[in-house]
């Protein structure tokens, strides 16, 4: 986990937010570091319920973001935690509704996720990159109370309020870059629509092994598409 990350919650974090609530992190599976038992030790919630679309450390439910509500119905939350996974979401619109749907009037929602510049980084894939004017319009509906950019790599947080008089936007016509096809576009694509160089990009940049492969047009190849 980024350093920028843990910072914008320990700015950001008021304990009394999160005791004796309930907990909802998205797509936060233990990879290189986690919120979690910062939380849970120092603020105390009443339940912290983590799912991901991969088994693993912390994780307690293997679950597409975009099925949160089919699975806890609405309203079911206090707090709701996602950081660095929605650029990783093919259908992010889903999933984003899902995350205002289970959460409680009144309740609040954390936001880390990654911008353009950012190196590709494919955890299985990664498709969109956010902005911070992009996250005003996406979260347009809520009251927004912090809203940074990532002071050590491209990337954009939010902290924001669900009104008690909620009403879900219409996001229908907000277009993100998608790192898939490398331009602004409003319906998902899948890396198999990415031109074929493009996809060849993107293959070298996931590769364990791309620090191995030689020659200038490849160098070429990864300094366009991994970064």
């Amino acid at each position: 986990m980024h350093v920028a990350v843990l910072d914008f919650f320990m700015r950001h974090v008021d304990c009394r937010e999160f005791a004796g609530k309930r907990v909802l992190e998205v797509g936060s599976k233990f990879v290189n570091g986690s919120v979690r038992p910062l939380i849970e030790r120092f603020c105390r919630p009443r339940l912290y319920v983590v799912v991901d679309i991969e088994p693993g450390r912390y994780v307690n439910a293997v679950l597409p973001a975009e099925r949160l509500v089919d699975c806890f119905g609405p309203e079911s939350f206090d707090v709701v935690i996602s950081t660095e996974t929605l650029e990783h979401v093919l259908d992010w619109r889903a999933a984003v509704n899902n995350m205002k749907a289970v959460l409680r009037p009144g309740g609040l929602i954390y936001i880390t996720t990654r911008s353009r510049g950012f190196p590709y980084h494919a955890h299985p894939r990664d498709y969109w990159c956010f902005e911070p004017e992009d996250i005003v319009r996406i979260f347009g509906d809520f009251e927004i109370l912090a809203l940074e950019r990532d002071w050590e790599a491209p990337g954009v947080f939010l902290k924001a309020r669900k009104p008690r008089d909620w009403r879900p936007a219409d996001l229908s016509g907000v277009a993100l870059y998608s790192v898939v096809l490398g331009r602004r576009v409003r319906e998902p694509a899948a890396v198999n629509r990415a031109p074929p160089l493009r996809r060849l990009g993107m293959m070298l940049c996931a590769s364990r092994f791309r620090h191995l492969l030689p020659g200038a047009v490849v160098g070429a190849v990864l300094r366009k598409y991994c970064t």
